[in-house]
């Protein structure tokens, strides 16, 4: 683990605005680390950090929300589309490269508040010529089928042509899988197309992009795939073009390709649509950002974390979802987990509560594929996939080979079955802190109830002990598999069955009609319901005297090890064991009983948390386990009263990225851990409980914060909190009354 207080890297991202993460000098080695870190998505798709003139072994990636196609072992994945970056300039035969001539300065930066990614180059060709290139580009907040690059080249010393070309490659590469094929593509005057189509999925993609330059009467000569722009510069003189492009694919419109060609004759000029897009992005900072004084690191990373899960979630699509790499990387084929609804709906639910809606949305619209999955597992009614894609069915690889070809069975799929609790954990989270009742009504009860009918087929009456089992499972750590009555697991039925009681005795007083029509679609009996009372009081939990909850059936009887004893390490002790010898040992992956106390924390007192926190948190490998657990730490442990403590384990979760903490960051962004980012601070540091009054601080601030300040919507309406030796908190009733209490 890097010491982050004193990591070098950490200079880079402090800015004086607090808003900038800039980088200084270029490291082939970090490329695609830093491709990752400078991602940019505007909540329809994603483009990696990528240069637009390319790089060698570059990972240039665009993910379109949606767009999967299907492959081996995995099924489906979220894929690479067609690139729209390139734009190539040549200064009198010598290709502008950053692998080539001489990088004289260099500066990268990507401005969170306004959302722009720019780079500035001063460059020494090799033919000895020098001169200054700034590049900045944008993915529209405010429209998101449009895309735009802006590229100023001038002139230190040098005399002569330069010439500047753009396109498409319609050939991305995604992990070595063919998926697009071109249908056509063609230019005419100062614009180019491209129409694909991918192999197996069958979705079409219309891409166009014009080349819009400055100078006057500037000819611009066109192939069959590529604008090219010439100009004569001279010492002093500056050129500036325009590379605007538009994309839409077949989910969107019948006709993507003629959407994208009229959009484009449409478009205003590249100003218009950057102060459009800047005022898009300045509307959701008035109500996401959060102040930290005292800690400009801490400052640039939770506003990093922000930037991407809100520039990441779909605003005008309930058919998909937040993927856990968001759409920055190929890894987890862009498929849907829990950290969606336990690590990043709180963030929107209490924010920005119209795209947590349409996240959970995106749960009842996969409601079928859950059920065909209870269906072929031999269970009644939804069982969420642990993998989801677009039609809900499980999409978890069932055998993975190894580097040596051995084949490894992946169970996560058949039995990680806590995902149904997850998803119901947060419909309920949404409502109770929304009071969408319309939602609930339609949308959100079924999901809840249908769930919950899941587990009456899944329990199992234990004559012995008079109790419910639920065998074979996995729960948050996965460290250990196939084991008897996971904690996480029951605790969250019982939880799961007494919430889907509470709701169901809601909806039939409240909206009898839409109860009546629900019991006959989900064949939901009274005897259903008594059913589930019965397993919530009867469900088995091994808890001592002391309330020391056992993770799972015979946990305490595994062989305990001293983590000191592998120290120093990069990588993790299951990586260091194995899988098998790791399921033998009490070394956790992430938080499980912890886990759940934090769900649930209004259940717990502070004595049977910390009996808890002090036999599982030393077990747990918070470095270089899953990166889920350090914000779940964090929180809990401000709940103990040990601050710093929790800013350690804050740290691992808000620098997860931006300093590559666990050498996976090249892979795409860790949203959990940004979510859980968020989180820490403002249940964990922020001291927020949400009472049936509205949300209230207990803050307990990290020493070296003298500030921290941030909003909170609940139940329509705004509060604003500003933490430090006092609280003080402005609420208002509406939206303009808040601005104005600012």
């Amino acid at each position: 683990m890097i010491p982050i207080n004193d990591a070098q890297q950490t200079q880079q991202l402090i800015e004086v605005t607090g808003w900038n993460v800039t980088e200084t000098q270029f490291d082939s080695s970090k490329l695609h680390h830093k491709e990752t870190v400078f991602t940019l998505s505007n909540g329809y798709l994603g483009t990696r950090g990528a240069f637009e003139e390319g790089y060698p072994q570059h990972s240039a990636s665009t993910q379109i929300n949606g767009v999967y196609d299907d492959i081996p072992i995995s099924y489906t994945e979220l894929i690479n589309c067609p690139n729209w970056l390139p734009l190539v300039v040549t200064v009198e035969g010598d290709r502008f490269a950053m692998d080539t001539g001489k990088i004289l300065n260099y500066e990268r930066r990507l401005d969170m508040r306004l959302g722009v990614l720019s780079r500035d180059v001063r460059w020494c060709s090799p033919k000895g010529h020098v001169l200054d290139f700034h590049f900045e580009r944008f993915a529209s907040l405010a429209d998101e089928h449009i895309l735009a690059i802006r590229c100023q080249v001038t002139s230190i010393d040098f005399t002569g042509n330069i010439s500047i070309e753009v396109g498409f490659d319609p050939q991305p590469d995604s992990r070595k899988l063919p998926h697009w094929t071109t249908l056509n593509e063609g230019a005419t005057d100062n614009t180019i197309w491209l129409h694909s189509q991918t192999f197996k999925s069958g979705i079409e993609l219309g891409m166009a992009a014009k080349l819009v330059v400055e100078q006057d009467q500037q000819l611009i000569d066109a192939s069959s795939t590529s604008l090219t722009a010439n100009f004569q510069l001279q010492p002093g003189e500056a050129i500036a073009l325009e590379k605007i492009v538009t994309v839409f694919t077949s989910r969107d419109t019948e006709n993507p390709i003629a959407a994208a060609q009229q959009r484009l004759s449409d478009v205003p000029s590249y100003t218009t649509l950057l102060a459009a897009h800047i005022a898009a992005w300045d509307r959701v900072w008035q109500d996401n950002d959060i102040v930290i004084e005292g800690d400009e690191a801490a400052q640039i990373a939770i506003r990093y974390s922000l930037f991407q899960l809100l520039a990441v979630a779909p605003r005008h699509d309930d058919r998909v979802s937040i993927p856990p790499k968001t759409l920055s990387g190929s890894a987890y084929c862009g498929h849907i987990f829990w950290d969606t609804e336990i690590f990043i709906l709180p963030l929107l639910t209490l924010t920005q509560p119209a795209l947590a809606r349409n996240l959970l949305s995106y749960r009842y619209n996969t409601l079928d594929g859950a059920r065909r999955k209870a269906q072929e597992a031999g269970y009644k009614g939804a069982m969420f996939a642990w993998e989801s894609a677009t039609t809900g069915d499980e999409v978890t690889p069932r055998w993975v080979p190894t580097p040596t070809g051995d084949l490894i069975r992946i169970w996560c799929g058949d039995i990680e079955v806590h995902i149904n609790t997850d998803v119901a954990y947060a419909v309920w989270h949404y409502w109770q802190n929304t009071d969408d009742d319309e939602w609930m009504r339609d949308y959100g009860a079924e999901i809840i109830l249908d769930t919950a009918v899941f587990w009456e087929s899944r329990v199992e009456w234990n004559h012995e002990r008079h109790s419910y089992d639920i065998r074979d499972v996995i729960g948050p750590d996965e460290n250990h598999d196939r084991v008897d009555n996971n904690a996480f697991t029951n605790i969250m039925v019982r939880w799961h069955l007494q919430s889907a009681l509470t709701l169901w005795d809601w909806l039939c007083h409240t909206y009898p009609e839409s109860a009546a029509h629900l019991a006959q679609k989900i064949n939901l009996l009274p005897g259903n319901l008594q059913f589930w009372n019965h397993i919530a009081q009867h469900l088995y939990v091994n808890q001592n005297s002391d309330g020391l909850i056992e993770q799972f059936e015979g946990f305490f009887e595994l062989e305990d090890i001293n983590f000191t004893d592998y120290e120093p390490r990069t990588t993790s002790l299951q990586g260091i064991l194995g899988v098998e010898a790791t399921n033998e040992k009490q070394i956790l992956k992430q938080p499980d009983v912890l886990m759940m106390m934090y769900l649930l924390r209004q259940r717990y007192d502070q004595k049977i948390l910390k009996t808890n926190w002090d036999y599982y948190s030393p077990r747990t490998d918070h470095s270089y386990g899953s990166s889920l657990g350090p914000a779940i730490h964090a929180i809990l442990a401000c709940d103990l009263n040990q601050p710093e403590e929790a800013y350690t384990h804050f740290q691992r979760a808000a620098f997860v990225d931006l300093l590559d903490l666990r050498r996976n960051a090249s892979e795409g962004i860790h949203a959990a851990s940004a979510g859980g980012a968020w989180q820490a601070v403002v249940f964990g540091f922020g001291g927020i409980r949400i009472t049936q009054f509205g949300p209230i601080a207990c803050p307990n601030l990290p020493p070296n914060w003298t500030r921290l300040k941030f909003k909170l919507k609940w139940r329509n309406q705004w509060y604003k909190f500003d933490l430090s030796s006092e609280v003080k908190i402005v609420t208002s009733s509406t939206y303009d009354e808040f601005v104005e209490a600012m």
